[in-house]
């Protein structure tokens, strides 16, 4: 008759070769697939920081960017590692070339996702607006007077400047009352006007 077994002071059996090979493997894909969703994390928020405009991310002067731009860069980073992750575990990683190979799946989907972020920030940067509307642009304007203008004082005007509602200071030459239609004759400074009724 064989000798009985003694449990350990846990009171659970002791695991076999196989049962340990297990338990490794889990953290080794585990510990793999977490370095690659942090590299992946990262990515994601410094492309964030950049395309919300922060300058937080330019060294020097913020127009040079160098060849190749911190969007491109957080946008490669970002798909490399959540690819490289989801390849990982797909793959189980349990030999060095699982590893490579999650590595070039990362690759594959970080190269067109780094082009794309390149070609969608430098069409933000390059975007045309509208130029920022001057005094200049004051003169010609119509408006409504919002308190009365004084023949001897100033009064208020809301007039529309680029299509948003402007509240500027207003003189005339005879009093104006409350609710007149008025126009700019002529810009007195960036926030006062010369106005006429109309």
């Amino acid at each position: 008759m064989p000798p009985p077994t003694r449990l350990p002071a846990s009171g659970r059996a002791p695991l076999g070769r196989s049962a340990l090979r297990g338990v490794d493997t889990v953290k080794v894909v585990a510990t793999g697939t977490l370095i690659f969703l942090i590299i992946g994390g990262a990515g994601i928020a410094v492309l964030a920081l950049a395309l919300l405009g922060t300058e937080l991310l330019h060294f020097g002067h913020a127009d040079v960017d160098g060849p190749i731009s911190v969007e491109t860069v957080a946008g490669f980073a970002g798909a490399f590692g959540f690819g490289a992750a989801i390849v990982n575990e797909l793959l189980g990683a349990r030999t060095p070339g699982m590893v490579v190979g999650a590595v070039v799946g990362g690759v594959l989907a970080a190269v067109p996702t780094g082009w794309l972020a390149s070609r969608l920030s430098r069409a933000a940067r390059n975007m045309r607006t509208d130029p920022t509307p001057t005094r200049d642009d004051l003169v010609g304007a119509l408006g409504l007077v919002v308190t009365p203008v004084p023949v001897d004082g100033y009064g208020e005007v809301r007039i529309r400047l680029a299509g948003q509602p402007v509240k500027l200071s207003a003189r005339a030459d005879q009093p104006i009352p409350i609710g007149a239609q008025v126009f700019v004759v002529q810009a007195l400074s960036e926030t006062s006007v010369q106005v006429e009724t109309y």
